[in-house]
């Protein structure tokens, strides 16, 4: 295992997972399967690449029931089975599988992400593995001896070693993947949504995402081609009922963090996932914040997206439009 965000499956297993790749785009190293699956904790979408990158080439969206899908990195995520599989069915009727393996995006709840400060890890992939998860016995909540692990490796503030770490419950992962095997598919790669709408932000200067998937709130601060702070958070509301405070309260240790150790501050924020309210959040954190706040919709990297796939953004499908930017490849 060899990387953080995607994690290459085989049937029954989980091996070698693909990279977080920043340089150029954030999932380079990775496969890049035409058909991106979507399971959240209110909808199941999917979408397919056209031959170019950015290209959006069919897509289709199912609400879910409330409940039907309760994210969690330790309790059962697919609380309604029969529910989510009819959603499930009812978008492949308009996006077909293929036979192919496919992408499959899961909630952020669902897999942790750290970065952790080295000074060497070895370069075999078991010996990398037993010391990571040695590292990560005290920061999560499940004996490590049963989780999925996937990493990377980045230069940090001083040009020292930090290593990204994703980790998750591989009973929970495979929950998400038995379901996609159940309708005759095969996830090639498995990635947590806000991991795969990065590719949409700009590579230049610091970014901070904002972004709300129900009641789940991940805030994220890109640097250049680095990762500096990835942070998950279950919110009191959702969009419509939530106070722009609460999402100020959240997201201000993350940028306090990223100031203090960069010693830098951040060039923009992007919003998603707030709806109808989106320009009340971005008013708020442009305010607090001094900086320019606008929509994930208006980043550098969603400006290479054809207008289907843009239009994905706003309808809280930003996940998939980010694996657009891998093309059909």
């Amino acid at each position: 295992m060899t990387s953080h965000t995607g994690l290459e499956t085989s049937p029954g297993s989980w091996q070698q997972p693909g990279l977080l790749r920043r340089m150029g785009r954030w999932l380079h190293a990775m496969p890049h399967p035409a058909l991106v699956i979507e399971i959240a904790s209110d909808h199941v979408a999917a979408g397919r690449c056209g031959s170019a990158r950015g290209r959006l080439e069919s897509g289709a969206v199912e609400p879910l029931p409330a409940g039907a899908v309760t994210p969690s990195p330790l309790e059962v995520n697919i609380t309604q089975r029969e529910a989510v599989l009819a959603a499930l069915r009812r978008v492949l009727s308009r996006v077909p599988l293929r036979g192919a393996p496919l992408a499959l995006l899961v909630p952020d709840p669902v897999v942790r992400v750290f970065l952790l400060p080295f000074e060497t890890l070895p370069r075999r992939r078991e010996e990398a593995l037993q010391l990571l998860r040695w590292r990560l016995k005290k920061s999560v909540p499940f004996d490590v001896d049963e989780t999925v692990v996937s990493w990377t490796r980045q230069s940090g503030r001083q040009g020292t070693l930090e290593v990204v770490t994703a980790v998750a419950r591989q009973r929970v992962l495979r929950e998400y993947e038995e379901l996609i095997e159940s309708v005759g598919g095969h996830a090639g790669v498995v990635l947590s949504s806000t991991l795969a709408s990065l590719p949409l932000l700009e590579e230049r200067g610091a970014t901070l995402l904002i972004r709300l998937c129900g009641r789940v709130l991940t805030t994220v601060i890109v640097h250049g081609t680095g990762l500096c702070v990835y942070r998950s958070t279950e919110m009191p509301a959702e969009a419509a009922r939530l106070d722009p405070q609460a999402v100020l309260d959240e997201i201000f240790p993350a940028v306090a963090y990223y100031q203090d150790t960069w010693g830098q501050p951040i060039d923009r924020a992007r919003l998603a996932g707030f709806g109808g309210r989106e320009d009340v959040f971005q008013s708020a954190v442009s305010a607090e914040l001094k900086i320019r706040a606008g929509s994930l919709a208006e980043a550098e990297g969603a400006q290479a997206l054809d207008r289907a796939a843009l239009d994905l953004i706003p309808n809280g499908l930003d996940a998939l439009a980010g694996w657009m930017m891998n093309g059909g490849s």
